[in-house]
């Protein structure tokens, strides 16, 4: 079964306002099996909304329509779909006393468009929504030449999650072939996309029931696998498998199976290893020691560190000798190395991390351009350096060369 979800409202086509109902409604439709292949957002245009309910309704098994329910002259939902489907609206006499008792109750008196709210589609059953005035709806039936269900829930989410939980997710429970998605994300650190792809599409096109999705990030890649079937040991083998495969042939690159982030992993292997570490942050500025702590228990590994974006703090906080930075500057693998090992001899840590660089736009020269980074990791018996040149604006060019700094602590402790 293929959904669309149609999410309907002029305020969700500008900046201001966001549909999260779509991303609720997929969450719940695929746990029961069913893949959304298609989300329209329309605004409250009866043209617009009949031409995207027909193309909907032509294209998808199950349809659900969100919001356009209420009283007023820019609801239209009810209307585009019945015309959409060719079926006319009767008024229910009984969602008219429930309106005319709601407004009863409130000692208030009900404005005569509140009445367009009782009008359902020929054939549908109404779905009660006791957290609002609008009622939803739910259809069933052969059009064209395909059984199709039709849904019509309110917009606020307040209303809409409790209406498809109570009345729409056992219907369709029992509609639908029993079916199960299983999902894995891989993460890869500091590979261009083109490498990824190049390297993983061979293996993943191999498997024709697993669909595979690349994304690019600042410094990662994600691979996310899905499949559909009939059990769920079947399906999560299926990416399992594939997920093996990948993570052979991607090695090293590969930090994450399960959408972890970088710092998790690493703030993993540290206490794993027993091991602590300390930074010294120059043009990160904070950065990477922010990443790390925002995972709950890392004061066990993460022994502190500073910002030392001044050369005097470069010898006060993390003893590099200014002689270092007058002959070789501070950008420089002379003074990225000082700068790792003085942090972890103040910090007494196992590891001490250290970056220096120029964030830009400004500050650049011939020499050491902007996105030129030092990345020094120091271990006590030997100091490993990275030079690397990130493109991008400043705030690009400083999560990078955090990503970067995790990524050599990672492969440290692995």
């Amino acid at each position: 079964m293929t959904a669309e979800i149609v999410a309907i409202g002029s305020e969700l086509l500008t900046p201001f306002r966001q549909d999260t109902n779509s991303l609720y409604l997929t969450q719940k439709l695929n746990l029961l099996g069913i893949e959304v292949g298609f989300k329209t957002v329309v605004g409250d245009d009866y043209d617009h909304l009949h031409s995207v309910a027909r193309l909907a309704l032509e294209r998808a098994d199950l349809v659900i329509f969100m919001g356009g329910l209420g009283p007023t002259e820019d609801d239209l939902t009810r209307e585009a779909v019945s015309a959409a489907l060719n079926l006319p609206l009767r008024r229910d006499a009984a969602l008219v006393a429930e309106l005319y008792s709601r407004f009863a109750a409130r000692r208030m008196k009900m404005p005569e468009n509140n009445l367009r709210q009782a009008d359902v589609i020929i054939g549908a059953m109404p779905l009660p929504n006791p957290h609002g005035s609008a009622p939803g709806q739910w259809l069933q039936g052969s059009f064209g030449d395909k059984e199709k269900i039709v849904i019509l829930l309110p917009g606020p989410p307040h209303e809409l999650k409790p209406m498809f939980e109570n009345h729409c997710l056992d219907r369709l429970r029992a509609k639908v072939p029993a079916q199960f998605i299983a999902t894995r994300e891989l993460k890869v650190a500091l590979m261009p996309e083109s490498e990824c792809d190049s390297r993983a599409a061979p293996i993943y096109k191999k498997y024709r029931n697993v669909q595979t999705t690349i994304l690019a990030g600042a410094g990662e890649v994600q691979l996310h696998l899905k499949t559909v079937a009939s059990n769920p040991q079947e399906a999560q083998a299926r990416v399992d498998k594939l997920a093996d495969e990948l993570e052979e042939e991607l090695g090293e690159f590969v930090f994450s199976r399960a959408g972890e982030s970088l710092e998790q992993i690493v703030a993993y292997y540290l206490e794993m290893r027993g091991a602590t570490v300390a930074v010294a942050e120059s043009c990160t500025g904070g950065l990477i020691g922010e990443r790390l702590t925002s995972i709950s228990g890392s004061s066990r590994s993460f022994r502190g560190g500073a910002i030392v974006y001044s050369n005097d703090l470069k010898k006060e906080f993390a003893d590099v000798p200014l002689a270092v930075i007058a002959e070789h500057g501070a950008v420089s693998r002379e003074t990225a190395i000082a700068m790792a090992e003085g942090i972890r001899r103040k910090c007494q840590a196992t590891l001490g991390l250290a970056v220096t660089g120029i964030a830009g736009p400004t500050g650049g020269t011939q020499e050491k351009p902007v996105g030129l980074v030092y990345h020094a990791l120091a271990d006590g018996k030997k100091t490993e350096v990275i030079k690397r040149n990130f493109p991008g604006d400043r705030s690009r060019v400083r999560w990078w060369a955090s990503q970067q700094a995790l990524d050599m602590v990672r492969r440290k402790l692995v």
